[in-house]
């Protein structure tokens, strides 16, 4: 998964703000400096708490434009983000879609949508798909 972000010059360096995601800026003295302060800033604005309840769209696809730049999320925070986007577009509870997909425990459930824990089987995988037929897995992997 890759968001876009357009880079603009300052006078000792550089700033940058994600295109889809309203917020989410940083900067740097260089651009390679600004490329790893804008992939460290979009993997941290995607990892939202439990508790949150935003929706972030999802990335505009094959964006060209001058000083755009695709910044990749890493894949446990775009799994983490992927769940949470679908089962609150499901109006789905965490206890609910662990119900769903088979959970007896909730923390179960909450332990993908938490980045630094999502490790899932593939198995698991498919268990998410069945219960979101519209998560493309696709965005975790590309």
């Amino acid at each position: 998964m890759y968001y876009n972000f357009k880079a603009h010059p300052e006078d000792k360096g550089f700033w940058a703000e994600c295109i889809e995601l309203d917020g989410c800026q940083t900067q740097g003295d260089s651009i390679e400096e600004l490329k790893s302060n804008m992939h460290q800033a979009l993997n941290l604005y995607l990892s939202e708490p439990d508790d949150s309840t935003v929706i972030y769209d999802l990335p505009q696809k094959n964006l060209v434009a001058q000083n755009v730049y695709q910044i990749n999320v890493e894949p446990k925070v775009a799994l983490s983000f992927l769940l949470r986007r679908y089962r609150l577009l499901h109006n789905l509870t965490q206890k609910q879609a662990a119900e769903k997909i088979g959970m007896k425990n909730l923390w179960s459930y909450q332990k993908f949508e938490k980045p630094a824990s999502a490790n899932p089987t593939l198995s698991m995988l498919a268990k998410f798909k069945e219960v979101f037929p519209d998560l493309n897995l696709d965005y975790i992997f590309s």
